[in-house]
């Protein structure tokens, strides 16, 4: 029993560190962003909740993780191993194709589940692959929720919220009006000493505790017990639910306002947060789940089966009645798997030194303090000095930083000394978050659509421009007219990752770098993109980047979207080849079974495929069976002898299934009946 536990935990640390090692720097900031950042928060209770999941399958994974099939016709071969290495292989191209574009947080995440699951393939098997198949699919919720949608759905359900709380509060008596400010609805209460202006906004939507609030009712719907239109149901109802929760606290903060005040009612909506509407959320999703569609958490009572009630020794694995597991197979550390685990180890190694930031590292500004930026003194360490060019610092924006929630936001200027150059505005924001920094499209263009408003500007060119090669860094262009006017603006931004002093000592922070220039005529955009380009390339030289890639890394980025096709055509076509040899397999065992197979064997094998159907391929269960398709009974070690026979010759296999979170040892049929 020790031997067996040093064993598992062997592969489990394998695979936690595998993991780790390559994902630490994005898990890393995405652990940044849930602690900081409103719209991350709900990350931080996913860990729970996939502790959660892996304790409730423990017995699953105690019992698939050491089982073989027992098929001594079958050969030694390496499906799963290739299958899984296949699925690493894609993952690893995706994670660092991801690295080459201008959202590699994005693609890193979204490419954590394939690596993990080919890991699991390799280290593990297939079994156990199905067991954690949610878990390993939870873990695409700690990918950054993409802004555009945020927006869309936010939006929508502002509007539909604001007019909701309207109409209620209309009804009881109070005297508000509904109005619109800067994109955002209002709610207009009047007071004999004023007018107090409710703006549900972004943040009041309830679109961030929406989020975390669907992961749990996903988490919750897996491990309610129940039929699935049960569970689709109940996934359905916790929507309008929270939905519905969150008029109300709009309607409790008004009412608040009404009697005592602005400041009070303030007060009241950092009280009614979203951790609040969670969890009061929670409480009546559960409720509804156990009252009204009886999906109790707790397992249902079984029958007891009379051979485990009579004891025996335990010297089987599992109950050959019922299938039961009653003693634990071992799990030891084949030379296979010691090999497995040595080539992981040592790719995990290789990659660590081969990786790169997921943001550029920059060390230049690490001399500067955030509190003395926005004085001249500071211009040169923050910007190169570029022939032709005099540089000069605006000012500070101190408001928007305060609105945004960034540490700094700065506004220099390169102001040409040859006159057929227009003059180049560079905008520095700093923050210790990712989500502070918007993108330009996203503010001027996708927002004001997702709240029904006409941009006031038209988008000309949206485009990813590589300005450094070694190591690779990609900017976004972006360029505009304003409906009011002719003129073109022209915009080149990016992002990167730098060391400033802080109160606290030296802190990473998240920094977005933007060109802006403004074309008079048609003829200067071009000529004023190459300019955009020739500064951002100086300030990103300037800002010196710390790591560099190696050949090979370059390589595999650059043609990644080749790489990455190629692989998943071989991922596919592998499964597909799979799949024919099964079928293959099927129908020479039929006609095996069909040209040799006595009239008893025929209704056995027939009874396995009924008691499939009943969904209850045990040996009891195909007992029942065969005593209803035969008319008499068998005795059930008879029929077990019969079973191991027909595994022996290849016509039935041994799977194990969960019934509750309980392995259950059940009989499949490899003859297509």
């Amino acid at each position: 029993m020790f031997a067996s536990k040093i064993a598992l935990g062997i592969k489990a640390v394998t695979m936690l560190f595998v993991t780790l090692s390559i994902y630490f720097q994005d898990l890393a900031i995405v652990t940044n962003e849930a602690v900081r950042s409103e719209l991350m928060s709900y990350i931080l209770v996913i860990p729970f909740l996939l502790t959660y999941l892996l304790y409730r399958k423990r017995k699953m994974l105690r019992a698939t993780i050491p089982f073989k099939t027992t098929n001594p016709t079958s050969k030694l071969t390496f499906k799963h191993e290739i299958v899984g290495a296949l699925l690493c292989l894609t993952a690893f191209l995706l994670y660092w194709h991801g690295s080459y574009t201008f959202q590699p947080l994005e693609y890193h995440m979204v490419s954590l589940p394939l690596f993990t699951a080919g890991l699991t393939l390799i280290i593990l098997n297939m079994e156990t692959l199905r067991v954690l198949a949610f878990p390993i699919a939870f873990l695409l919720f700690l990918a950054p929720p993409p802004l555009e949608t945020i927006y869309v759905v936010g939006a929508n359900l502002s509007a539909i919220s604001s007019e909701a709380a309207y109409d209620i509060l209309k009804a009881v008596g109070l005297p508000v009006s509904l109005g619109n400010q800067y994109g955002s609805p209002v709610i207009i209460l009047q007071k004999p000493e004023g007018p107090l202006s409710f703006a549900i906004d972004i943040a009041c939507s309830g679109i961030y505790s929406l989020i975390g609030f669907m992961i749990f009712t996903v988490f919750a719907t897996y491990i309610a017990r129940g039929p699935v239109w049960k569970k689709a149901t109940l996934f359905i109802t916790g929507f309008p639910l929270m939905y519905g929760l969150n008029i109300g606290r709009i309607i409790v903060i008004i009412l608040i306002g009404n009697q005592s005040g602005m400041e009070v009612a303030v007060q009241a909506f950092h009280l009614l947060g979203g951790l609040v509407l969670i969890f009061m959320g929670t409480l009546i999703f559960l409720a509804i789940s156990e009252k009204i569609f009886k999906m109790f958490t707790a397992k249902p009572r079984t029958t007891p089966c009379n051979h485990c009630n009579q004891n025996p020794p335990i010297i089987e694995h599992f109950c050959p009645a019922c299938g039961k597991l009653l003693n634990p197979m071992d799990i030891r550390l084949s030379r296979r798997d010691l090999s497995k685990i040595l080539v992981f180890t040592m790719g995990a190694v290789l990659i660590v030194n081969l990786q790169v930031p997921v943001f550029a590292l920059t060390k230049v500004p690490a001399e500067v303090t955030l509190e003395e930026l926005g004085n001249e003194q500071t211009v040169a360490q923050i910007l190169p000095e570029i022939q032709g060019y005099a540089t000069r610092f605006i000012y500070r924006d101190e408001r928007f930083e305060e609105i945004a929630k960034q540490d700094a936001s700065l506004l220099y200027a390169y102001m040409p000394t040859d006159e057929t150059k227009m003059p180049i505005f560079i905008a520095v924001e700093i923050a210790r978050t990712r989500s502070s920094l918007h993108r330009w499209e996203v503010c001027l263009i996708t927002y004001p659509l997702d709240i029904g408003l006409q941009p006031q500007v038209q988008q000309l060119s949206l485009r990813d421009i590589q300005i450094l090669q070694d190591p690779p860094i990609t900017a976004r262009y972006f360029a505009f007219q304003r409906r009011e006017s002719n003129l073109t603006q022209q915009v080149l931004y990016w992002y990167e990752n730098a060391d400033f002093k802080t109160s606290k000592g030296l802190e990473k922070e998240y920094v977005k770098i933007s060109l802006v220039a403004f074309a008079q005529t048609p003829e200067d955009i071009r000529m004023i993109e190459e300019q955009l380009l020739a500064v951002g390339q100086a300030i990103a030289n300037h800002w010196q980047p710390i790591k560099t890639w190696s050949q090979i890394s370059l390589i595999i980025a650059q043609h990644g979207n080749i790489l990455i096709t190629i692989s998943a055509a071989a991922l596919a076509i592998t499964l597909a080849l799979q799949v024919i040899e099964k079928q293959k397999e099927k129908r020479s065992n039929f006609r095996v079974y069909s040209r040799l197979a006595s009239d008893e064997e025929k209704l056995q094998l027939r009874a396995v495929y009924q008691a499939a159907k009943d969904g209850n391929p045990t040996t009891d269960g195909m007992a029942s069976c065969y005593r209803r398709l035969s008319g008499r009974p068998i005795e059930s070690s008879l029929l077990l002898q019969k079973l191991n026979e027909a595994e022996k010759a290849g016509l039935l296999r041994r799977e194990i299934v969960s019934r509750d979170d309980e392995p259950v040892l059940v009989w499949k049929s490899n003859v297509s009946l």
